[in-house]
């Protein structure tokens, strides 16, 4: 079948505003969005910009808005999203970072706050013996967190950063900082709190769940922001 793909274009270089380029592309339901993109690119115009890597839901690289809705290029099916033959793929790049070019988004800001809730293991005192041990119990406290492929689809489906805070930490921060807070062998909460317990923080979070909707890996980002919130007061009420 013939489908039609509208994308949102911008070349800051040479374009005033963005502005909808319209695409007529064969493709079957079973198609992912991913290979229309790159049909387009391949067969029609070299000069559309898009990130891509792994293309199995892994990496997060092709995170974009398709009809509105933030999800991966390369898991999303022709037919998943057009129940007509009439109807169109609208697909525009992710909300608030700034665009470098086309369904490019730039991430420097998005990793700076990331960066700032130290998301790694942190422990200075000596396993007694061998390695750092867990329980299975212990290790699936945090299963759900590590699933993140930071693909920033929470972030710019945030309605907090779009609207009333646009210096929020952002969803997926969060529950990098919780991952590790939840983590037994860890011992850095301390270090997170500076950036966790602020109003930029994760008290900015108005519970719309838009960032648990739009996930690609089903994690529950709204319920690990929550649980960041109690922890902070459960110890700030034994302070």
């Amino acid at each position: 079948m013939k489908v039609r793909i509208k994308i949102e274009r911008f070349d800051p270089e040479q374009d005033n505003s963005p502005y909808f380029k319209e695409y007529a592309v064969e493709a079957e339901g079973t198609d992912r969005v991913l290979d229309l993109l790159m049909r387009i690119k391949r067969e029609q115009d070299g000069s559309l910009a898009f990130r891509k890597s792994c293309a199995h839901g892994v990496c997060g690289s092709d995170a974009m808005r398709i009809n509105s809705v933030e999800r991966l290029a390369c898991k999303t099916l022709v037919q998943d999203i057009l129940k007509g033959e009439d109807e169109i793929i609208i697909i525009q790049p992710l909300r608030n970072l700034p665009v470098q070019k086309d369904l490019m988004v730039d991430q420097e800001e998005f990793f700076r706050r990331y960066r700032t809730v130290s998301p790694f293991l942190i422990n200075d005192e000596k396993p007694l013996e061998g390695e750092y041990t867990q329980s299975p119990e212990e290790r699936s406290r945090i299963d759900d967190a590590t699933k993140c492929i930071l693909c920033e689809s929470c972030y710019s489906a945030c309605p907090v950063i779009q609207g009333p805070n646009p210096h929020f930490l952002g969803p997926a921060q969060i529950v990098q900082a919780q991952r590790f807070n939840d983590d037994t062998r860890d011992r850095g909460f301390m270090r997170r709190l500076e950036a966790l317990d602020t109003p930029d923080g994760a008290w900015s979070c108005e519970n719309h769940f838009q960032c648990t909707r739009v996930c690609p890996r089903g994690i529950k980002v709204t319920k690990l922001i929550n649980q960041t919130k109690r922890e902070i007061k459960k110890f700030r009420e034994k302070a």
